[in-house]
């Protein structure tokens, strides 16, 4: 199992509202799962994954939550590729820069 050393830059998760805590004009999907925070900071002492512990942010604050990565990256992106927007940049150009012929 990893864990982290004090001061490592970790990722922690809290769960804000537990399933069906949630406020009442959430869609009922949403309601079925609970309302997680994940939050980045300074490991304040030696920890396994999975332990409560207490990090700094990068802001200052004290956040305690569930150890869930040590040297956490970037997982984001922006999708699948979509050929409508290929187009876009070429017209918006043309649109912009030669004028409207209408």
């Amino acid at each position: 199992m990893q864990s982290g050393k004090k001061g490592d830059w970790v990722q922690i998760t809290q769960i804000v509202f537990e399933a069906g805590s949630r406020a009442p004009q959430v869609p009922e999907d949403t309601q079925k799962v609970p309302l997680q925070l994940w939050v980045k900071g300074y490991l304040q002492a030696d920890s396994a994954i999975g332990e409560t512990v207490t990090i700094i942010t990068i802001t200052g604050r004290n956040v305690t939550g569930v150890l869930t990565k040590v040297n956490p990256g970037f997982s984001h992106n922006y999708g699948d590729f979509v050929p409508e927007l290929q187009r876009v940049g070429g017209e918006l150009r043309s649109i912009v820069f030669e004028g409207d012929s209408e």
